[in-house]
């Protein structure tokens, strides 16, 4: 099981802001493709060139990582505003 953490226009796919879903191990990269399977609405908000960042246990990835039973996972789309 991994926590998943959601933010900005993400919330709008889950409005609890985050999720406990079952996980039987993997990197960042194989996570985005079972959310992005989910439908269109995931496919277009996670698809690949899309502007977000993802962090694992709090540390802000530049790549793909192991995610593993017990992570914690965000997923954050940019921050606009004024």
């Amino acid at each position: 099981m991994i926590t998943i953490l959601y933010f900005g226009s993400l919330k709008l796919l889950q409005p609890s802001g985050s999720e406990q879903l079952e996980w039987a191990g993997g990197t960042t990269d194989d996570l985005l493709v079972q959310l992005r399977q989910r439908g269109p609405d995931w496919e277009e908000a996670l698809r690949p060139g899309r502007v977000f960042k993802l962090a694992v246990n709090q540390q802000l990835l530049h790549g793909a990582a192991a995610v593993k039973a017990g992570d914690e996972v965000a997923i954050l789309p940019p921050v606009t505003g004024g």
